[in-house]
Order: structure tokens, then C-alpha cells, then sequence
């Protein structure tokens, strides 16, 4: 019979070969469909996210993971409008990328084919659940979830719900397949899946990637914590600064592309930083500064080593006070994470020097780093932010979950 989980690697690959033969037309259709189905759900998936919350509270989750925990009914209309989204847009299956006749008239050409199975592990936000199964099938894929604990009754509310939407059009319930086993016995399990799930995405906190990255036989598609950094130029327009500041700490402060690290420049730190400082603190942000910046404004509190890397998730933020453009460039690529990094600038030469130098997945010209995102890039969804260099890089939409094959037509020639 095999595991709990190799049944499902068998599930979802048998699923697999079905999605991969379906038309642009009909997995659109679906994607509208199980929009519907959890727009008319919402009631039913509230009340189990209600049971989430009411866990995460009682075991003393700080407020800024509960925020990425909790559904709203305008947050399942976002996930509806983003299956929605994903069906507007071109499939990018079938698509032929070139073809070249060779000396001998074989016709070489390369084509755009799913990627199989694709396996994603992710904590606390349950509108992955909609936002990965969509990117997932319109490329053709099957998905097999393993959401948080934290999040279970959540993410078995929404996987119910597009199954439902799925046996609506009749398609098989097992294009998307959750793992309910919440064990790390299972985790594990799922990680050596080589041959069952063809790619594996980690999406949480360090300790959660850096486990499957260096424990996981199945390839792994790395999408990284954010130590996002914001350097404020000596040519900043420090009323902008402040507020792209403000937006990249505060919106919401539990996300990945939240700013954590800002970079100043010393010939403005001195008039910037009470105003930076007196804008975070109304939304109860703690400053952690070098010993340059905590002269120049009394609120900042002295930072250790750790705090240039850290990524805090939570109402802090460090500070640090270069002497140029160079340095501020030196320590950000010293501690980043290759996820977003923004210059505030009016200099020209400065926001491209930025802008080539920096090693990230995302880099900013006067705005904020909230904005490293598929939903606001254009994709409709994200499946999660690579910061890698192969296969993906950034926010991943449909190309990324897929690959290519060699497509070869001949008249006879042989070797």
C-alpha cells in the first residue's frame, strides 16, 4: 500500500498527467469556478480560521503573525479576484520558445510543458492555499499542500471548498491534495518524495527553509526570509523617504517584503531621523540604531551585531548610518537576504549605481518594498518570492512552475 504520503505522491501524480492534458479554455472555466465556490463559502471558511485564531491567541503568537493568520471576508475576495486574475491571463503551456532548421533539416524547437507535481510547504498564511492551486493549475501542475498547524482548520476549509469547485466541472478532486498529518514525521517524508513530487517550495520563516532546503532529496525552489533594507540617499527627498518608510514598516509588519533595515546616509541622518523615529513610533515601532544614529535622536536604542541581519517580523526595525553610497552598498549586500531593496534618491548616477550593485531579487527606485509581490506585479498570484538564481527568481507566477522540452521533427535523418 505504501505511506500515508506516498499514496499521495501516487494521487497527485496520477492527477498530474490529467491537468497537463487540459485546454487554456477549460482550466480557465475551473479557475472561475472555484473563485465562486469560495466567494459562497466564505461564512463556513471564517468560522474554521476563527478556531486558528482563537489557538494562535491562546498560545501567545505575537500580533503581527496573527494578522498574517487571520481571514477576512475582503481577504477571500482578494484570494477569489486572484484565481480570477490567473485565469485572464495567457497560459504559457504549449507555448513554443524557438525553432531552428540545423544543416542537416532536423527542425529543433523548445516548448513550454508543466512542471508535474509540485510540493509546497508554508506556515501561517492560508490564502497560499487558493493562490498556489491556481498558479498550479493553469500551469498544468497537481499540488500536495502541507500548511502550519497553526492554520489547519483554515486551509481545510479552502482546499474543500476548490475541491468542490473542482468535482463541480468534474475534475479530479486530486489536482489539489493537503496534507492533513501535521507531524514532522510527515514533513520529513514529504521532503524525500523524489520521484513523486518533481519540485519543492518552502515558504515561512528562516528555520522552516533552511530545514528543507538541506534535509529535502526533491529539488527545491528556495524562497527566502526578508531583510529587507531601505537606504535613504544624501539626494533624498526626506518627506518621501518617511512615508514609503512608514509603508514598508507598517502596513503590515508579519510579511516578507516588510522593510527591517534601514541604511542612512550621514549628511541627512542628523535632520532625517526624527522624523523617520517620530512617524514609526505612532505605530509602536522600536528603533534599534548604531552609535551614530542614537546621538542624533534619543529614542533610538543601541542595536547589536544581530540586529543587521535579523528579520524581525514584528514592530522593530534597526538603523544604520553610512558614510556613502558605497558603504551603504557594502552592508546591505553584507547582510540581506537577496529579497527587496530600495533607494530613496533624486540623484540619477546613485538610484542605477543602486540599482546594478545591489544583489537582490527586487530592487527599488524611490518606493517601497511592499510592492515584491505576484498580485502586484502583474501575475495574478505568487506561488512565493525565489531568492535563488536558478530556475526562479523574485516573485514567482505561471513561467515559474514550469520547464521546457526539446521538440524535434525530422524526415528520415539518421545518425
Amino acid at each position: 500500500m505504501g505511506s500515508y504520503m506516498e499514496i499521495l505522491g501516487s494521487r497527485a501524480k496520477e492527477a498530474s498527467r490529467f491537468a497537463g492534458k487540459l485546454a487554456t479554455n477549460e482550466k480557465n472555466r475551473v479557475l472561475l469556478s472555484v473563485a465562486d465556490e469560495l466567494c459562497q463559502k466564505t461564512e463556513s471558511i471564517l468560522n474554521e480560521n476563527e478556531k486558528d485564531l482563537t489557538a494562535a491567541k491562546e498560545h501567545g503568537m505575537k500580533a503581527s503573525l496573527i494578522d498574517r493568520l487571520r481571514l477576512s471576508e475582503q481577504r477571500i475576495l482578494d484570494m477569489a479576484e486572484g484565481l480570477r486574475q490567473i485565469a485572464a491571463l495567457d497560459d504559457p503551456i504549449g507555448e513554443v520558445l524557438s525553432m531552428k532548421t540545423r544543416p542537416n533539416g532536423l527542425r529543433i524547437g523548445k516548448k513550454r510543458v508543466p512542471l508535474g507535481v509540485v510540493g509546497i510547504i508554508y506556515e501561517s498564511r492560508p490564502n497560499v492555499t487558493a493562490d498556489a492551486f491556481g498558479l498550479c493549475f493553469k500551469t498544468g501542475n497537481a499540488v500536495i499542500l502541507r500548511g502550519g498547524s497553526d492554520a489547519i482548520y483554515s486551509n481545510k476549509a479552502i482546499v474543500h471548498a476548490i475541491k468542490e469547485g473542482l468535482r463541480k466541472e468534474k475534475l479530479p478532486q486530486d489536482l489539489i491534495l493537503y496534507v492533513e498529518d501535521t507531524s514532522r514525521e510527515a514533513v520529513n517524508e514529504m521532503m524525500k518524495l523524489h520521484g513523486y513530487i518533481d519540485v519543492l517550495i518552502p515558504r515561512g520563516g528562516a528555520g522552516l527553509i533552511s530545514s528543507v532546503v538541506q534535509n529535502s532529496t526533491v529539488p527545491v525552489i528556495e524562497t527566502g526570509t526578508g531583510n529587507c533594507h531601505i537606504y535613504v540617499d544624501e539626494y533624498a527627498d526626506l518627506s518621501m523617504a518617511v512615508d514609503i518608510i512608514e509603508n514598508a514598516k507598517t502596513q503590515r509588519m508579519g510579511v516578507c517584503n516588510a522593510c527591517e533595515s534601514l541604511v542612512i546616509h550621514v549628511s541627512v541622518a542628523e535632520q532625517a531621523l526624527p522624523m523617520i523615529v517620530s512617524r514609526l513610533k505612532k505605530h509602536g515601532v522600536e528603533i534599534r540604531g548604531d552609535e551614530t544614529a542614537c546621538e542624533y535622536c534619543e529614542e533610538i536604542i543601541p542595536a547589536s551585531e544581530e540586529d543587521w541581519g535579523m528579520e524581525y517580523l514584528d514592530a522593530v526595525i534597526s538603523v544604520k548610518v553610512v558614510n556613502s553610497l558605497n558603504e551603504a552598498i557594502r552592508h546591505i549586500n553584507t547582510y540581506n537576504t537577496g529579497h527587496s531593496e530600495s533607494i530613496i534618491t533624486e540623484h540619477y548616477r546613485n538610484a542605477m549605481q543602486f540599482q546594478d550593485e545591489v544583489d537582490a531579487a527586487a530592487v527599488y527606485v524611490n518606493a517601497s518594498t511592499r510592492f515584491t509581490d505576484g498580485f502586484e506585479f502583474g501575475f495574478g498570484a505568487e506561488i512565493g518570492i525565489s531568492t535563488q538564481k536558478l530556475h526562479a527568481r523574485g516573485p514567482m507566477g505561471l513561467e515559474a512552475l514550469t520547464t521546457t522540452k526539446y521538440i524535434i521533427f525530422g524526415d528520415g535523418q539518421i545518425r
